[in-house]
């Protein structure tokens, strides 16, 4: 069974997540009610997806290109094996079931942050400009 894309409702781009490197579930902090909503993440390239269910569409994307910082956040969220994912302009919050799978995101989300970042550079030091990581299409005139 595969997922439905995620579409941006901002661009309507869409984004193919299939092929993440890192998914599963983490419960995540609502950005309005502030309640713990458990959701199904996917990683893949500079892009953290979140969905309702592992086969749903994602309803959610936080592009970690724009990410200042990931860190552990137990006390700030005041759940245990909390996650803070910082952007300029928003800071998202989940925590995992275990310390060892907290561990295993935030090393994950932090790898994406510099592989992203334009202090990454590929064993050539060029990046492929055709190529792209996350899973979108280029824009028409890009390709």
């Amino acid at each position: 069974m595969q997922r439905p894309p995620y579409v941006d409702p901002a661009t309507g781009r869409q984004y193919d997540t299939s092929n993440a490197s890192v998914e599963g579930w983490l419960t995540k902090q609502s950005m309005w009610l502030k309640d713990w909503r458990r959701r199904y993440f996917i990683l893949k390239g500079s892009k953290l997806f979140f969905a309702r269910g592992e086969f749903s569409a994602p309803h959610g994307m936080i592009d970690l290109s724009t990410c200042m910082t990931v860190k552990s956040a137990e006390l700030k969220a005041g759940k245990k094996n909390a996650i803070e994912v910082s952007t300029k302009e928003q800071t998202f919050y989940m925590f995992a079931d275990t310390e060892k799978e907290k561990d295993e995101w935030i090393g994950a989300i932090g790898k994406s942050i510099v592989q992203s970042s334009g202090t990454f550079t590929k064993d050539d030091g060029k990046e492929d400009d055709d190529a792209s990581d996350d899973g979108s299409e280029a824009p028409e005139g890009y390709r």
